[in-house]
């Protein structure tokens, strides 16, 4: 069984290589240490040693990529940590905004027949609470064509998909203000200029977030 650093590493370097919506493609080094919170010296070595057993392609100066085999165990990876979360949540009653790091100690803890089980228990979902993928048991997660909000136009009737920071102020603000996955909202008005975008929640009070907020909720476009 791959080690926890191994596990890691290999699951931050997916998450980073999709980018959420896009093709995977090359990483760069200081991207990976950052998302895995260690030096670049560090991330150095432990690429290297994962090129050695074909979990990635690592070209220095270039950056790295997952090989088929490094992909297959980091969907594994996310299939546990996301898995994990929806039992929090739907099971032991957490709150979303508190299930992520909780997740991330439990996603290497686990064995499959477990997590199996869990899987069977939540009926086979296809998303975790924050509207992110979860991976089948063989495979990729499906993957839907979704637009950041700050795309959307003054009057755009949209579905919260996915909230993609999960950082316990964020998802705390977002519930507050009912824009979890699954809520309906329309664009009152969207001023780039002013890096606002106020949206008005079905049965909700209009909220304004900035760009940035904005681009981190996902959204499917009509009703």
């Amino acid at each position: 069984m791959p080690s926890r650093t191994v596990e890691d590493y290999l699951k931050h370097l997916y998450l980073l290589e999709k980018g959420g919506q896009t093709p995977a493609s090359q990483v760069a080094m200081g991207g990976l240490a950052a998302a895995v919170g260690v030096t670049a010296g560090t991330a150095t070595s432990m690429v290297k040693s994962l090129s050695d057993s074909d979990l990635v392609d690592y070209e220095p100066r270039a950056g790295v990529r997952l090989t088929r085999a490094g992909t297959k165990l980091a969907l594994q990876v996310l299939r546990r940590h996301r898995l994990i979360e929806l039992f929090l949540v739907q099971t032991l009653g957490l709150d979303w905004s508190e299930v992520h790091e909780e997740a991330e100690e439990l996603e290497h803890a686990i064995s499959d027949k477990v997590l199996e089980k869990i899987d069977t228990l939540l009926g086979h979902p296809d998303t975790d609470p924050h509207g992110d993928p979860i991976p089948p048991s063989t495979g990729s997660p499906k993957q839907e064509k979704l637009t950041p909000l700050n795309d959307c136009a003054p009057n755009t009737t949209a579905k919260v998909a996915r909230v993609r920071d999960q950082e316990p102020e964020f998802l705390q603000f977002v519930d507050k203000h009912g824009l979890t996955p699954g809520a309906q909202f329309t664009v009152e008005s969207h001023t780039p200029s002013a890096d606002a975008i106020t949206v008005r929640p079905h049965d909700r009070e209009p909220v304004t977030l900035g760009s940035a907020a904005a681009g981190k909720i996902m959204v499917k476009v009509g009703r």
